[in-house]
């Protein structure tokens, strides 16, 4: 993701984001306080919703070490998916086959 200044509005938490785990496994959050940031901050919006997943996962992976850096309180969704890339990354990284190759 590019560097950017990232505000975060005073009036939203971390747990606005609803983050959840979709029972097909697919992660699944409330983009209104991803679209509140973005107009706090100056960034398009679409920046997020329409570049790869990996940019508004940084943003919230970001936002998230903040949150627990000014006492806010763990999110378990959250918490078990940075444990799924650290055991990733001790194993090399992910895996998957190309798309009709599985």
């Amino acid at each position: 993701m590019p560097e950017m200044k990232i505000c975060i509005p005073e009036n939203i938490r971390f747990s606005d984001l609803r983050l959840a785990r979709d029972a097909d496994g697919m992660v699944s959050f409330d983009w209104t306080p991803i679209d509140a940031i973005c107009e706090a901050s100056g960034i398009d919006r679409e920046f997020f919703r329409k570049t790869p997943e990996d940019n508004v996962a940084a943003l919230i992976n970001e936002w998230y070490r903040l949150h627990l850096a000014d006492g806010g309180p763990a999110d378990a969704t959250q918490e078990e998916l940075i444990a799924e890339a650290l055991a990733e990354e001790a194993l090399g990284g992910g895996f998957s086959y190309p798309p009709g190759r599985a």
